[in-house]
């Protein structure tokens, strides 16, 4: 596991591109047959993925975390983004598909990760976060009906907002928050935009109670995104590729365009858990 320790913002608008990419970029997560983690100091997140191809993927704590087993401490949310497979929680399976996601309660001890077709690998993405209540483990699905274990999305947390006019039509789909799968403080979703837009968060914001990481995916080769962040009035940006994640303090913007359309998984932590607790920031304001 890769530790990663805070950044201050009277620091980083110091930052060189080459040193900007190594605090905040995270890649080569999802590589087959490995489990990789990085743990940031920021609000102690951590961002990683397991790509189980022939064998079974086992989740350890590791030296970092000091504790008996990963989740003896903290919660978890996984969204695959790959082929389908199975999450096995305590001796209980769970079939997760594309795009569908899970959360697991502090207290879950033997947690494995395994791939249907290891030739069509699953691709289980997750953020960790502290935890100090065990709320239930369950599967989410963002279609389908409910059922005991099984949290479908709610229609309320299915939210289209934006313009092709103004290239930000977008669908934000909320899997971890309070009122539909509750957790301590983590909160999750994944948002797509329509072809012909680009821009992904608007208005841009900050909300300096929580800190963020996106995970960008659905790029072409051939396509990238820019992803801003900073201080509104020390703004920077990252050029990312397919499948690279991007760590966000409370006190940075984290907005993005794409050379075309793109997906993306955002991953919350931090004392609010209030989804529309932003700090707008107007477009006079950025520089």
């Amino acid at each position: 596991m890769e530790v990663r320790t805070a950044a201050s913002p009277r620091d980083v608008k110091h930052y060189t591109t080459d040193r900007l990419r190594e605090e905040f970029l995270i890649q080569n997560l999802f590589v087959p047959g490995e489990m990789k983690m990085v743990y940031s100091h920021i609000d102690r997140i951590i961002t990683g993925a397991a790509v189980p191809a022939k064998e079974t993927l086992t989740l350890t704590a590791g030296a970092e975390l000091r504790a008996e087993y990963f989740l003896q401490r903290r919660e978890m949310g996984i969204i695959n983004i790959g082929g389908a497979g199975t999450i096995t929680v305590d001796g209980k399976a769970y079939e997760v598909a594309y795009k569908e996601g899970m959360y697991i309660g502090m207290g879950a001890k033997d947690i494995t990760f395994a791939s249907k077709d290891d030739t069509k690998p699953a691709k289980f993405y997750f953020n960790s976060t502290p935890a100090h209540h065990t709320y239930p483990t369950v599967l989410i699905k963002p279609e389908g009906t409910p059922e005991e274990g099984v949290v479908i999305v709610k229609d309320e947390n299915k939210v289209e907002l934006g313009t092709l006019e103004q290239s930000n039509h977008r669908t934000i789909c909320k899997y971890i928050l309070p009122g539909q799968v509750e957790s301590c403080q983590l909160e999750m979703g994944m948002t797509k935009l329509e072809p012909g837009s680009v821009w992904n968060t608007m208005p841009c914001h900050t909300h300096d109670r929580r800190m963020e990481v996106y995970l960008y995916f659905d790029i072409p080769e051939d396509a990238f995104v820019m992803h801003y962040m900073g201080e509104p009035t020390e703004t920077r940006h990252l050029v990312m590729r397919n499948e690279e994640a991007v760590i966000s303090p409370s006190w940075s913007i984290h907005s993005g365009s794409g050379s075309q359309a793109y997906t993306f998984i955002w991953g919350m932590a931090g004392e609010n858990q209030d989804f529309d607790d932003m700090d707008h920031i107007a477009n006079t304001e950025l520089k």
